[in-house]
C-alpha cells in the first residue's frame, strides 16, 4: 500500500506584532508630514506643557505653604512650649529652695509660685504630648518627664516636712530633689527644647527654597507659546492668535505670581527667623541661665559647704563650693546671652527690657558677692537676708531679670508672628490659582490651534 503524502508544512514565521508605542510613533511621524498634523502635535504639546507647569507649581507651592504654616502654628510654638517647660521646672526648683531657706516661715507666695510652676509644667507636658508624633524622640522625653515629675514632687514634700520639724535631713532630701531636677529632668527638658528647635529649622528649610522646577517649566512653557505664535505669524501673516495670547497671558500671570509671591513669602519667613526666632532662642537660653543661677545661689546656702568641686586655677587645683561655682558659670552664660540679645534687638521695644535685665544682673552680682562675704565670715543669717530678703536681696534682682526677659520674649514672639504670618499670606491661594489658570491656559492653547485647524476643513 502506497504511503500517503505528508501535508505541506508552512515554514514562514507569523508576523511579529508591533507594540502600541511603536505604532504610536509611526502615527505621529505620519501626522508630522502634514500641516494639520503638525498643528495638532504642537497644540497637544503646548497644552501638556502648560498643564505640567500648573501642576508642578501647585505641588511645590502646597508643600512650601504647609511648611510655612507649620513654622507659624506648630514647630515654633512647640519650641517655645518646650522652653516654657524647662522654665517652669527650673523656677519650681528655685521656689522650692526659696521655701526651704525660709524654714518654717515659708511664705504663701513662695508656696503658690512652686505649685503654679509644677501645674504649668504638667499642663505643658500634656499639650506637648498631644502634638508630638507617636514614637518620636520628643514623645520619649515627654514620657520621661511625666514619670520624673511626681518623684521630684515627693522629694520636695519630704524635704519640707523634715525642714518644718527642724530635722537636718530635710536639706539632704532637697539636695536629692535638686540633683534629680538638675541631672535628669532639666537635661530631658533641654533635649526636648533642642529637638523642637531642629524641627523648626527643618520646617524653615522646607518653606524657604525657591520652586526652581516650577519656574523652569514656566519659562519653557512661555517660550513654547511664543515660538508657536511666531510660527503662526510667519505662515499666516496674522499678528495675534487669541487662543495662544490667552494661554500666554495665563502662563505669564502664574509665573509672575509664583516668583513674586514666593519672593515675598521667603522675605517674610527669613525676617521672622532673623528678627524673631534667633532672638527668641537667645532670650530663652538667657532665661534658662538666670534660673539655673538662682537655683544654685539658693542651694549654696542650703548645702552650707556640704557639696564641693575641685577646679584648676592658674595651674593649682582648688576646692570650691559646688553650687557657688555653678552659679558663677551660669551668670557668665547669662551675661553673654544678654549681650547677644541686645545686639539682635532691632527696635527700642526690644532693646529696653534687655538693657534693664543687664542692669538687674549687674546689681545681682554685687549683692551676691556681699552675701557670699557674709556667709564666708560665718554670718549665715545676714547672708540669708541678702539672698531671700526683701527688695534689697538678690531675689529682687533675679525677679527683675526674669520679668524683663519675659517682656522681651513677648515682644520678639509678636515680631515673629507678624513676619511669619506675612510670609504665609503671600502664598495663600497660589496653588489653587495656578491650577485654575493652567487649565485655562491649556484650553486657550488648544482653542488657538483649533482655530488654525479649522482653516484646513
Amino acid at each position: 500500500m502506497a504511503d500517503l503524502a505528508s501535508p505541506p508544512t508552512n515554514t514562514t514565521p507569523p508576523p511579529t506584532r508591533r507594540t502600541a508605542f511603536a505604532e504610536g510613533v509611526d502615527t505621529v511621524r505620519a501626522a508630522a508630514t502634514t500641516e494639520p498634523g503638525r498643528l495638532r502635535i504642537i497644540g497637544a504639546l503646548l497644552a501638556l506643557l502648560v498643564l505640567a507647569f500648573g501642576a508642578v507649581t501647585a505641588w511645590q507651592t502646597t508643600d512650601r505653604e504647609a511648611a510655612a504654616d507649620d513654622v507659624l502654628h506648630k514647630s515654633q510654638p512647640l519650641s517655645s512650649a518646650a522652653a516654657d517647660i524647662y522654665r517652669s521646672l527650673a523656677d519650681a526648683n528655685t521656689a522650692a529652695s526659696n521655701g526651704f531657706l525660709a524654714g518654717g516661715q515659708e511664705t504663701a507666695a513662695t508656696r503658690q509660685r512652686y505649685e503654679e510652676d509644677i501645674d504649668k509644667a504638667a499642663a505643658e507636658l500634656v499639650t506637648a504630648a498631644s502634638n508630638a508624633d507617636p514614637g518620636s524622640p520628643s514623645t520619649e522625653f515627654i514620657t520621661r518627664l511625666n514619670k520624673l515629675l511626681p518623684e521630684y514632687k515627693g522629694l520636695v514634700e519630704r524635704a519640707r516636712t523634715y525642714n518644718r520639724q527642724g530635722f537636718p535631713v530635710g536639706g539632704a532630701y532637697l539636695r536629692y530633689a535638686n540633683e534629680k531636677m538638675q541631672d535628669d529632668m532639666l537635661p530631658a527638658a533641654e533635649d526636648l527644647y533642642q529637638l523642637e528647635n531642629r524641627r523648626l529649622q527643618d520646617d524653615y528649610g522646607d518653606a524657604t527654597p525657591y520652586p526652581w522646577a516650577a519656574i523652569a517649566l514656566g519659562v519653557v512653557a512661555l517660550a513654547g507659546l511664543a515660538w508657536a505664535q511666531h510660527r503662526n505669524y510667519r505662515r499666516t501673516n496674522r499678528v495675534l492668535n487669541h487662543g495662544l495670547v490667552a494661554a500666554s497671558a495665563a502662563t505669564a500671570v502664574v509665573l509672575l505670581w509664583l516668583v513674586v509671591g514666593h519672593t515675598v513669602a521667603r522675605s517674610g519667613l527669613n525676617s521672622s527667623y532673623d528678627n524673631g526666632v534667633r532672638s527668641l532662642n537667645v532670650l530663652h537660653d538667657a532665661r534658662i541661665a538666670s534660673l539655673k543661677a538662682r537655683g544654685n545661689e539658693n542651694l549654696t546656702l542650703v548645702s552650707r559647704g556640704a557639696e564641693t568641686v575641685k577646679v584648676t586655677a592658674d595651674g593649682d587645683e582648688i576646692t570650691l563650693d559646688k553650687y557657688d561655682h555653678e552659679f558663677t558659670t551660669d551668670m557668665g552664660a547669662l551675661d553673654k546671652g544678654l549681650a547677644l540679645a541686645a545686639k539682635l534687638a532691632d527696635d527700642r521695644s526690644g532693646e529696653k527690657p534687655v538693657a534693664t535685665a543687664e542692669s538687674n544682673m549687674a546689681e545681682w552680682k554685687k549683692r551676691h558677692t556681699a552675701a557670699r562675704a557674709q556667709d564666708d565670715n560665718g554670718n549665715y543669717e545676714q547672708a540669708l537676708a541678702l539672698v531671700i530678703g526683701g527688695k534689697d536681696a538678690t531675689g529682687a534682682c533675679f525677679d527683675g531679670v526674669d520679668k524683663n526677659l519675659a517682656i522681651a520674649l513677648a515682644h520678639e514672639q509678636a515680631e515673629f508672628r507678624q513676619a511669619a504670618g506675612n510670609g504665609l499670606d503671600a502664598m495663600t491661594g497660589l496653588s489653587l490659582g495656578a491650577a485654575v489658570l493652567a487649565v485655562l491656559g491649556a484650553a486657550g492653547a488648544v482653542l488657538g490651534i483649533g482655530r488654525r485647524l479649522s482653516e484646513y476643513r
